[in-house]
């Protein structure tokens, strides 16, 4: 079993990614407050696992917010996950599949989008199946 550790909203897009310790999540929607709402990619999850080697990698100590990723969660494996589903707390998520990392990575740390761009170091993303609160310290598992 893994653990929610972090949770970001962004207000706008191209916004801050503001830090948050809880968000209600709704079913085919996202993130309330968020500013990505329906479509395919409603929430965007990296793992620390692939976040720690991605900073090994590079060398060079980044702060997972970097990434721009919605949730960082701990104790899960995310790579090839397409269509299984990760329950947060009591929410569930379908996950849709590997998030691609854009230019906006390398803006941010030189050499960050290839470092992110192998074995789905870059996160998942995933539709909202559940209305519900998440929480930092919520337990993560995939679920039949």
């Amino acid at each position: 079993m893994g653990q929610l550790e972090r949770i970001w909203v962004k207000r706008f897009h191209r916004g801050p990614m503001d830090l948050v310790d809880t968000a209600e999540l709704r079913q085919g929607a996202g993130m309330v407050d968020n500013a990505d709402q329906g479509g395919w990619r409603q929430l965007t999850i990296i793992s620390t696992a692939e976040w720690d080697s991605v900073v090994e990698t590079l060398t060079t100590p980044l702060d997972p917010e970097i990434r721009r990723a919605n949730l960082l969660v701990s104790g899960v494996t995310l790579a090839h996950s397409r269509d299984k589903i990760l329950k947060i707390g009591r929410c569930r998520l379908r996950i849709r599949g590997e998030t691609r990392p854009c230019e906006r990575m390398d803006a941010a740390q030189s050499g960050l989008r290839n470092a992110l761009g192998t074995e789905w170091r870059g996160g998942v993303f995933a539709a909202v199946l559940d209305d519900g609160e998440i929480r930092a310290g919520d337990s993560v598992v995939w679920i039949d």
